[in-house]
C-alpha cells in the first residue's frame, strides 16, 4: 500500500460506501456460523488501519497482524488494539491457537499466497474457522490493483484450490459485489483502453474518484446494500469480490 494511502484508507474503512457494505456482509456471514459473545480467540491477518479488528471484538479477544511497518505504526498510534508487525507467511504463533482466523482482502498482496493460507490454517484450532475475502476476476484488473500492490485477482475455483491440500472443508463461498459488476467492468476497461487514469486523485485508487458522502456515494451504497438480503438466501456466480470460509 502506498504511504499516502494510509490516511485515505483510515477514512475509507469507516465511511466509504463499499467498505461499509462489505463489513456488513462479512459480519452477517460470520454471525451465521460463528458464536458471538466475546469468548473466542480471534486472529485478524492484515489489519490495515484496524476497523475490521474492532468489528471482530464482537466474537472475542482479537490479535491483529500487519506486515507493512508504516501501516502498523500508523494503526498502533491511533487505536487501542493488540497489533503485531509480522508476515502472513510466517505467523509468530504456535499451532492451533485461534478459534477464528480472518483475512480480508490480504492474500492478493502476497506473492506466496498458498503459504499464507497454510500458515493461517496452521494456527487455526481444530473445528475453528478461517474467513477470507479477495478481489475477483483478472478481467477487472486496473490501476486500482496496482496502487494497492496486488499480485492477482481470483476466481472461486482457484481460491478453493489453495485449501485443497489442507484437509478440513470449505463451508461457504460466494462472489459478492455482483450488482455493480457490469458497470465496474465497463469502467475499468474503458479507463485502461483509453488511458483515463489521469483523473484519479490522491493515491490513485478507485475510491478517490467519487466524492466523500456525495450523491453517487449514496446511490452506490444503496445498490450494493441490496445484496445483503440475497446473500442470506443464495450465493452469487459472479462479482468483483469473493468471500470464502473454511473449517479445520
Amino acid at each position: 500500500m502506498d504511504k499516502n494511502y494510509y490516511n485515505e484508507y483510515y477514512y475509507l474503512e469507516r465511511e466509504n460506501w463499499w467498505f461499509k457494505v462489505r463489513a456488513d456482509i462479512i459480519m452477517e456471514a460470520l454471525r451465521r456460523s460463528v458464536p458471538t459473545g466475546g469468548k473466542l480467540h480471534v486472529l485478524n491477518v492484515g489489519a490495515a488501519t484496524g476497523h475490521t479488528s474492532k468489528l471482530l471484538e464482537e466474537f472475542g479477544m482479537v490479535t491483529s497482524i500487519e506486515y507493512d511497518k508504516d501501516c502498523f505504526e500508523f494503526t498502533k498510534e491511533r487505536l487501542n488494539i493488540n497489533i503485531v508487525n509480522a508476515s502472513a507467511t510466517e505467523l509468530p504463533f504456535g499451532d492451533n491457537e485461534f478459534d477464528l482466523v480472518c483475512c480480508f482482502d490480504v492474500i492478493e498482496h502476497i506473492e506466496e499466497d498458498g503459504l499464507a493460507v497454510q500458515e493461517m490454517a496452521r494456527v487455526c484450532k481444530k473445528n475453528g474457522q478461517l474467513y477470507i475475502t479477495v478481489p475477483a476476476f483478472m478481467e477487472l484488473w486496473s490501476a486500482h490493483d496496482e496502487v494497492n500492490h496486488h499480485h492477482r485477482r481470483y476466481v472461486t475455483s482457484g481460491l478453493s484450490q489453495l485449501f485443497a491440500q489442507l484437509g478440513g472443508q470449505i463451508i461457504y463461498k460466494t462472489y459478492f459485489s455482483a450488482f455493480l459488476f457490469l458497470p465496474l467492468y465497463i469502467f475499468r476497461n474503458l479507463t485502461r483502453i483509453f488511458k483515463l487514469d489521469w483523473f484519479r486523485k490522491g493515491s490513485g485508487s478507485d475510491f478517490t474518484i467519487i466524492s466523500k458522502q456525495g450523491f453517487m456515494d449514496k446511490i452506490l451504497y444503496q445498490i450494493f446494500n441490496l445484496e445483503r438480503f440475497w446473500l442470506k438466501k443464495f450465493t452469487f456466480p459472479f462479482g468483483s469480490s469473493i468471500l470464502l470460509s473454511w473449517k479445520k
